[in-house]
């Protein structure tokens, strides 16, 4: 669409201003005249000849009516749709919140949030399959994140009114290719799993911050899709558990009957997980945060209140070599960290118990002096009595 500026009424919708714009039209705000509410009305070219644009017009029609008859919380509820000139419109529920292809930018997901999410866009596309509507363009940018948590997906339908601009040998493509399940690239028939497929594709972009079928060329995206697995999302972020590795690599099947049968076992599985995950992403910033405690240079005196050994949980100590250890200076480079309350050995270091240490920070400079010289002594002395 040409950046015009707004039509001032478009049906009974009074246009008050654009909220937004993307590939497939125009969002405004606008006010029902008629129920006197707000809505959020979306335009949308109908391209070609005026068969073409009659029969997309009956398609869009079919399919967002369809989708107009689901009522649930994760998904924009459409109140009309309709024609002036060549133009749809389609009139939907106005929410305050964030897309989710913006928050996946900012990096603003931990892995906790991003399973929460991909379980409840799972139970709201079970809701809609179970009434016999697919979305067919489950994407980040159809997702939108409110401010409690909650979500909304959007364009229910609409999806079937874009303008293919790839064609395959049996049909052409209705969607986003770097989403899409490998059945919808070859055009055969789809049915929910296709949705659970593009789903697995978000939850994979939402952990990563990549896509797991991202290639330079669209011919390339479409090969990777139907032929090449993904790469676990473990090996681009070491720190998610296995457990979705294995929940991602059963919804991105490339046979759909391998894959999760309904939307809904995949939000079980989800939320099984959730635990595991919130236990994993602790563990990982307890791991971080370990790391990034500073190690004193070579020769430098640890301040004296560096460790408050009395205050030790469990009567442990850890104990910490620098990375650079040196015999020499070695003992004094010890750090004295809290050990686990199981006392079982931590990956940082050595864990003791406190009786078997001295309840001191490290050696005095002039304790270690006078220890060096007694034993010279010592030594001298059994060297004279041997000879």
């Amino acid at each position: 669409m040409s950046a015009t500026p707004p039509p001032q009424q478009f049906g009974r919708y009074r246009i008050l201003r654009e909220l937004g714009r993307g590939a497939m039209g125009i969002v405004y705000l606008a006010e029902d005249s008629v129920l006197t509410r707000t809505v959020a009305l979306k335009m949308i070219a109908l391209t070609g000849s005026d068969d073409e644009r009659d029969t997309a017009e009956a398609r869009f029609r079919q399919e967002a009516r369809a989708a107009g008859g689901i009522s649930h919380p994760s998904i924009i509820t459409i109140y009309d749709v309709g024609r002036e000139g060549d133009a749809a419109f389609i009139a939907m529920e106005l929410v305050e919140g964030r897309e989710l292809r913006e928050l996946i930018r900012e990096g603003a997901l931990s892995a906790p949030q991003a399973v929460e999410i991909a379980a409840l866009v799972a139970e709201a596309l079970d809701y809609a399959h179970e009434r016999g509507v697919i979305h067919r363009d489950i994407k980040p940018g159809n997702i939108m994140v409110l401010g409690d948590g909650r979500v909304k997906i959007m364009d229910f339908g609409i999806a079937r009114l874009q303008e293919p601009t790839v064609k395959t040998q049996t049909g052409v493509l209705l969607g986003s290719p770097q989403y899409m399940s490998p059945e919808q690239i070859s055009g055969q028939a789809l049915d929910g799993r296709a949705d659970v497929f593009s789903l697995g594709v978000v939850l994979y972009e939402m952990l990563t911050g990549v896509k797991p079928f991202d290639a330079a060329d669209l011919t390339q995206v479409l090969f990777w899709v139907v032929n090449l697995p993904a790469k676990p999302p473990s090996e681009r972020r070491p720190s998610l558990p296995a457990v979705l590795d294995f929940i991602i690599a059963r919804a991105l099947k490339k046979r759909p009957e391998e894959r999760y049968a309904t939307a809904a076992e995949l939000a079980r599985d989800l939320r099984a997980c959730v635990a595991e995950v919130r236990a994993a992403e602790e563990a990982a910033r307890s791991r971080s945060d370990t790391n990034s405690a500073r190690t004193m240079p070579l020769g430098e005196e640890p301040p004296a209140n560096s460790v408050d050994v009395g205050t030790m949980s469990e009567g442990l100590l850890e104990l910490r070599p620098s990375r650079r250890f040196d015999s020499a200076k070695g003992l004094a480079r010890l750090a004295v960290l809290p050990g686990g309350s199981d006392g079982t050995r931590s990956r940082a270091g050595w864990t003791v118990q406190l009786p078997e240490l001295k309840r001191r920070r490290g050696l005095d400079r002039s304790t270690a002096i006078l220890a060096a010289t007694f034993g010279a002594a010592v030594l001298l002395a059994v060297a004279i009595v041997l000879l």
